[in-house]
């Protein structure tokens, strides 16, 4: 039977083994799930052992966002089947499946919206799958600024599909992109450095990017939940709490001007 020092052990064996401490928070948050059902559903044991404080928490560091005249020179730099990418991933926050998944009929631009059923994945041995998205929140349709429109149009008016099942983004000879080809393919670290953006700056930051724009415009928990495709509130608060923080400095910014002013 479990106990809370075995887990406890079992936790940190798996640190020690050179597993991340996301991947140990994971590790533990599913077989506490299993154990729930275990306690609740199947009757096997009379309580959960998985009740140690903090074992289900992730680190959270910091990870770089560009600022919006970054993510246009980004996009300038890259090849121009790829400018609306960019563009699109920084403005919605959608993930990297789930852009690269887009077909004509997911957006409706008439509508400024775009609706996320559908994202690819790639598995360990090369072999890419599509598939719904990974929760029922992953179902959502995201509405686009207008400048994110007029940049789709103009996409889709030099890349045409004749297909509605075509892709709205893939590489020069019709393939799905695959990330890392991709990355070599636009010579991403060159590209990165050359817009200013900080050295490791990955494809990922512009969802990070777009999401902290979403929410340094007011948006609420719920409504940043349903614009990153969360079922839980865990990462919306992140975002609330850097935008947050940065009112703050801004405050402390005006704070300084004022002083300055009274003294003149």
């Amino acid at each position: 039977r479990s106990t809370p020092p075995m887990l406890r052990l079992w936790r940190s064996d798996l640190v020690r083994q050179g597993r991340s401490e996301s991947t140990a928070a994971k590790s533990y948050r599913l077989l506490r799930a299993i154990l729930n059902t275990a306690v609740k559903d199947d009757r096997l044991l009379r309580e959960n052992p998985c009740r140690m404080r903090g074992f289900d928490k992730e680190p959270t560091s910091e990870r770089p966002t560009a600022s919006v005249d970054q993510v246009w020179r980004l996009a300038a730099l890259m090849p121009r089947r790829f400018r609306a990418l960019v563009i699109f991933a920084a403005f919605t926050g959608l993930r990297w499946g789930e852009l690269v998944a887009l077909r004509p009929r997911d957006v409706d631009l008439d509508g400024g919206v775009v609706h996320v059923v559908r994202k690819f994945a790639e598995l360990q041995n090369g072999e890419r799958v599509s598939g719904r998205p990974k929760s029922e929140a992953g179902f959502r349709t995201v509405a686009l600024p207008s400048v994110l429109v007029a940049v789709v149009r103009e996409h889709l008016a030099e890349f045409p599909t004749s297909d509605p099942e075509d892709l709205i983004f893939k590489g020069p000879m019709g393939a799905a992109l695959r990330r890392n080809n991709f990355h070599r393919s636009v010579r991403w670290a060159e590209c990165v450095a050359e817009a200013g953006l900080p050295e490791g700056f990955r494809f990922h930051d512009l969802r990070h990017t777009g999401n902290t724009l979403a929410a340094s415009s007011g948006a609420s928990t719920r409504e940043l939940m349903h614009r990153m495709g969360h079922a839980s509130m865990r990462a919306a608060l992140i975002y609330q709490h850097a935008t947050s923080k940065r009112d703050r400095e801004i405050a402390a910014a005006i704070d300084e001007r004022i002083g300055r002013g009274s003294d003149s």
